[in-house]
C-alpha cells in the first residue's frame, strides 16, 4: 500500500498494490498492521455500504458526540469524494480536499474525525463501502450544505439530487455546533 498525505493534515489518499495475473486481480484494502505503523486507526466499529445513481450527492455530514472516522472504497462506478476540515483551531478549518475513487483506479481515503464527509455519484451507479471508527448515532449527526460559497467546492454539477434532510443543512457560518479538536 502506498499512503500519501493530503495538503489537510490527518487527510491521506492510499493506494493498494495490485497483483494481477491470468486469473485475475487481488490488493489488500485494509492491513490493521499497515494502519497502525502509519498512525491510522486499526479497530473500525461499523462497515456501510452505499448504491447510488448519477447526479447523488451524500453529505457534507458529521458526527459530533460520537465522531467517526472514515476509510472509504468504491467497489462500483465513480465519485468525487469530499472532506471539509472542521476542527476548530486547525489552520485548514474550512478548507476541503476532493479526490476522485473509482473501481478502476482503486485509491481509498481514509478522513479522520473531525472533518464533515459527502461525495457526488458521477457514474450511472455507484456501490460505495466505507468503515467508521464509530458507530452511526442520529442523534450526534450534523451537517453542512453542499454549496456552501465560503467552502466553494467544484463539485461540476449544479443540481445534484439530494436529500430532503441535506437540503436543509446550515452554511459554515451558521451551523452552532462544530468539533473541538
Amino acid at each position: 500500500m502506498i499512503i500519501k498525505d493530503c495538503k489537510i493534515e490527518g487527510l491521506k489518499v492510499i493506494t493498494p498494490k495490485i497483483h494481477t495475473d491470468n486469473r485475475g486481480s487481488f490488493f489488500e484494502i485494509f492491513k490493521s498492521t499497515i494502519f497502525e505503523e502509519n498512525g491510522l486507526p486499526y479497530n473500525f466499529l461499523q462497515d456501510n455500504q452505499v448504491i447510488s445513481k448519477r447526479g447523488v450527492l451524500r453529505g457534507l455530514h458529521y458526527q459530533l458526540n460520537k465522531p467517526q472516522g472514515k476509510f472509504v472504497q468504491v467497489i462500483v462506478g465513480e465519485i468525487l469524494d469530499v472532506a471539509v476540515d472542521l476542527r476548530l483551531g486547525s489552520s485548514t478549518f474550512g478548507e476541503y480536499h476532493l479526490v476522485e475513487l473509482s473501481d478502476k483506479n482503486k485509491k481509498l481515503f481514509y478522513i479522520p474525525e473531525g472533518f464533515a464527509h459527502g461525495y457526488l455519484v458521477i457514474s450511472d451507479y455507484s456501490i460505495v463501502v466505507y468503515k467508521c471508527t464509530n458507530i452511526y448515532d442520529i442523534n450526534s449527526e450534523y451537517g453542512i450544505k453542499w454549496n456552501d460559497p465560503d467552502i466553494g467546492i467544484n463539485w461540476d454539477n449544479k443540481f445534484p439530487i439530494l436529500s430532503e434532510k441535506d437540503k436543509r443543512l446550515p452554511l459554515l457560518k451558521d451551523q452552532k455546533f462544530l468539533p473541538k479538536f
